[in-house]
């Protein structure tokens, strides 16, 4: 089934515990931490995710969009992460670094900017926990959903099914109402969704809102049927 994870780059980050919170029935809450380099954005870094692991049950979902994430990834998992996602791009060593994340007891995951391929990090695959195709560029939220990326998480949906791998597959960027269950047809049973869950009066009712959707595509989705 569907997991959301909201988010924090759309909360109010001076109300950050609060915010956390607010988001009641989520499975991960999705932490993005840009170091100004890999993408041109800055946001946050090690002590907040320390600060917050201790503010809330929801488990915290890094997503790393840095340079040199081989020296920096494993201090997230110290600091509290339950799951880590690297870029590709950015990493020296994936394999290594996954294997570095897991032993230390978080799962690895690994990121795809939207030009990026996946068919040449197929052998990759078993050493994951989780891949990210990015729907957007990374960097910035409140982005538009780009639907060229339906095929690549299809091609994704399909290597992972080849090598009968439990491996998730999330989406991050422009995923909302009008766009989850796209995501989901075509492959993806995690979903990153900032402004669709903050920007709501409601940000709980909103991530049910969005598994209601996204649990009933999955449903009748060719890719699970045949899992």
């Amino acid at each position: 089934m569907a997991q959301i994870n909201p988010s924090i780059l759309s909360a109010d980050f001076a109300r950050l515990a609060e915010e956390a919170t607010a988001v009641e029935g989520a499975d991960w809450l999705h932490v993005d931490v840009m170091d100004n380099h890999f993408v041109p954005n800055l946001t946050l870094g090690v002590p907040i995710v320390e600060s917050l692991s201790r503010a809330t049950e929801t488990p915290l979902d890094c997503h790393l969009m840095i340079e040199d994430p081989d020296r920096w990834a494993p201090q997230y998992v110290e600091a509290g992460a339950g799951s880590v996602t690297f870029h590709v791009e950015a990493a020296a060593a994936p394999v290594r670094l996954a294997r570095e994340i897991r032993a230390k007891g978080a799962r690895a995951s690994m990121a795809l900017k939207p030009a990026t391929p996946i068919e040449p990090y197929e052998d990759l695959l078993p050493e994951l926990d989780m891949l990210l195709i990015m729907t957007v560029e990374p960097g910035f939220g409140g982005q538009a959903f780009l639907d060229i990326m339906l095929p690549k998480i299809r091609r994704t949906r399909e290597l992972i099914s080849k090598h009968g791998l439990e491996l998730w597959l999330q989406v991050d960027g422009g995923v909302s109402e009008s766009t989850i269950e796209r995501c989901a047809e075509a492959g993806a049973d995690v979903f990153v969704a900032g402004s669709a869950v903050y920007g709501a009066n409601d940000p709980a009712e909103a991530v049910r809102a969005l598994r209601t959707k996204a649990d009933g595509t999955i449903a009748s989705a060719a890719w699970a049927c045949n899992h």
